[in-house]
């Protein structure tokens, strides 16, 4: 049975709220048959009325539920009242055919159960003091002549501490191995979301090889028509002038190259911040000198951290970002704040732009930067591989808006404090 209700809930296409809604209408269906043959068919003198009214509210409370439910997600604590609801249902028709002496005592287990494998260990111990003072209560509001007859009241009592075992067992074990599974399961789908993001950034990487391959041809050519323009025109101001973009070329080409070996070797370094924060400020008037980039750095850091030749490229993707935000709001401030904390080098690239689109929902908003999310403009590919080179290197990338305005890239670097 445990492991039954462990396949049950573990099923992933269906909401927890609805495999419980699922196994409640099987319930009902049996209470109501059980009630009509143990009457009906075993001639025992029960309160036919009685536990069908309840079964009749019952079943109406499990219908509303159905109702409200239909459409939204149901929390941890709707879950709870959920078992809570049926643990006193239960209990009122135990308290109509016989208490503790029903032989059907021992299904007070069930929401035990379907709670240590679906609900966290705060949750499954509330459930498991409710089903405890359930059965407790039933024990002693049982009648004088019920327990002294026969001498059966250290049988009853023993039934009780048998009850009180197994919960005390089924908490333990069956919630430990529902966390592990959980565990486990949460640990596959990490590697295997891991492993596609790898493969759609080894095919980004591959196309990108190939494109830079396929560019190296035709520059080749032009720079030996170039040679062969300066040869023959050395004066003229058109020849001259496509000596300083060819020779841009090259060296892009060439920093493409050694930047593939490089991610290909996945070969690291450690860089102080005092040099990182230099080579970030030379790129930054190298390839936006329009732009008035504030860097605020609030104390000195003599410390480390690990880099590759993808650092900087992904810090420059984010400051990107962030003037494309604000040249569509007429802005051309953009301040990057430096500090440390825990360990930490904090880097917060903020724009005066309109921040993380409205039209994004909050699940798209959580998954900028870790999977393509279609926008206004484009899919987020600059924020993933940024994300992606930054995760690489053990730090961390979240972008929120600004409360006032604008949008702030925050990135976390674990420090490498230097020897004493």
């Amino acid at each position: 049975m445990i492991l039954i209700l462990m396949n049950l809930f573990n099923f992933k296409s269906m909401a927890v709220i609805q495999r419980l809604f699922l196994l409640r209408s099987l319930a009902i269906i049996i209470q109501v048959t059980t009630v009509l043959i143990v009457y009906y068919v075993m001639s025992l003198q029960i309160s036919l009325i009685s536990l069908l009214g309840v079964i009749g509210i019952e079943s109406l409370f499990h219908l509303i539920s159905i109702y409200v439910f239909r459409n939204r997600p149901a929390g941890n604590w709707a879950i709870v009242c959920q078992l809570l609801a049926d643990i006193f249902f239960l209990s009122i028709l135990l308290s109509l055919s016989g208490g503790a002496t029903n032989a059907f005592v021992s299904l007070l287990l069930l929401p035990i159960i379907i709670a240590a494998v679906s609900l966290p260990s705060r949750y499954l111990s509330i459930i498991s003091l409710s089903a405890i003072s359930s059965y407790s209560l039933l024990l002693f509001r049982m009648p004088e002549h019920a327990m002294h007859q026969m001498d059966m009241s250290n049988h009853f009592f023993a039934m009780w501490a048998n009850f009180l075992l197994s919960v005390v067992v089924v908490t333990i074990v069956v919630g430990t191995m529902a966390r592990i599974i959980t565990n486990r399961e949460q640990a596959i789908a990490k590697q295997r979301e891991e492993q596609l993001k790898s493969e759609q950034l080894l095919s980004l990487g591959v196309a990108s090889a190939q494109v830079t391959h396929q560019l190296a041809t035709p520059l080749a050519n032009i720079q030996l028509l170039y040679d062969e323009l300066l040869e023959d025109h050395p004066e003229h101001l058109a020849v001259q002038s496509m000596h300083h973009p060819l020779e841009q070329c090259r060296e892009q080409l060439g920093y493409f190259r050694s930047l593939a070996a490089s991610i290909r070797e996945e070969s690291t370094e450690i860089i102080s911040v005092v040099e990182l924060l230099r080579q970030l400020n030379d790129s930054l008037h190298l390839h936006f000198p329009e732009q008035m980039v504030d860097i605020i750095q609030t104390e000195e850091i003599n410390a480390s951290v690990q880099s590759d030749d993808m650092l900087i490229a992904a810090l420059l993707n984010l400051i990107q970002n962030a003037i494309r935000a604000n040249k569509e709001h007429n802005e051309s401030k953009i301040t990057v704040t430096i500090y440390t904390s825990e360990n930490t080098l904090n880097i917060e690239i903020r724009d005066f732009g309109a921040g993380i689109e409205a039209n994004l929902n909050n699940d798209q908003k959580d998954l900028l930067g870790e999977k393509l999310v279609e926008s206004s403009h484009g899919f987020g590919m600059a924020v993933l591989l940024s994300n992606t080179t930054i995760n690489r290197l053990k730090g961390s990338l979240k972008l929120a808006n600004h409360p006032v305005k604008g949008c702030v890239a925050h990135v976390k670097l674990a420090l490498v404090l230097p020897e004493n």
